[in-house]
């Protein structure tokens, strides 16, 4: 393949990626919601990118489980059951404990001040009685977490699966009560990272993900 063809293949094959990561996102932030379509002149217009981009990047996220097509249909985003939350959260529980116990063994004194830091904005959201901005932080927190682990495999793992989880993570921190149980669970996580102690901060986390999936079946 000449040289010139090589480089507008790699170009757009990064094209591909950011708009995935983009739809992936937007997915993510709740920007479109459970069964919206997914219209490619739409997206395309959204996020700067080619039909064929957007094409592509819904047949990827379609193989991720985040997107579902529909013949003669299209696209449209891909409603996650109670059910299939519970699973999500069975398997981030063995994911994200791995992380947790990575992280306390990597981290800094610059990430420890960090992490205690999103504890203390987690805590003073709680008592605001600021929902979505406590959703937010405990979004915040779960991906620092992965960030100072530096497991890329899980990392990669995890992020399909926030995607796809996000509309039931939200609707637990609606429940009443359940940001107070959930701030304890979060700050346990912290205290054990800061504290260099992996074992235990896999515990922390693993007792979290079993009380989401308690939560998530007492919600149904």
């Amino acid at each position: 393949m000449p040289a010139q063809e090589q480089e507008a293949s790699g170009q757009g094959a990064v094209v591909v990626r950011d708009v995935t990561a983009a739809i992936r996102e937007a997915i993510a932030r709740g920007d479109f919601a459970p069964n919206q379509r997914l219209v490619e002149a739409d997206l395309s217009r959204q996020f700067d990118a080619s039909r064929g981009s957007v094409r592509t990047a819904l047949f990827e996220l379609t193989n991720e489980g985040l997107v579902e097509r529909e013949q003669n249909r299209g696209a449209r985003v891909r409603a996650v059951t109670v059910a299939e939350a519970v699973e999500i959260s069975e398997v981030r529980m063995v994911v994200e404990g791995l992380c947790a116990a990575k992280a306390a063994e990597r981290i800094t004194d610059e990430e420890i001040a960090e992490l205690q830091e999103i504890g203390a904005a987690m805590r003073a959201a709680v008592a605001d009685g600021h929902v979505l901005r406590y959703s937010e932080l405990n979004q915040a927190l779960h991906r620092r977490i992965r960030d100072i682990g530096g497991q890329a495999t899980a990392a990669g793992v995890l992020e399909r699966l926030r995607a796809q989880n996000v509309r039931h993570q939200f609707r637990l921190a609606l429940v009443p009560g359940r940001p107070q149980v959930s701030l304890v669970e979060h700050l346990a996580i912290i205290d054990e990272i800061c504290a260099h102690s992996p074992a235990a901060a896999e515990r922390a986390m693993r007792r979290h993900l079993t009380s989401v999936i308690q939560a998530l079946k007492n919600a149904e």
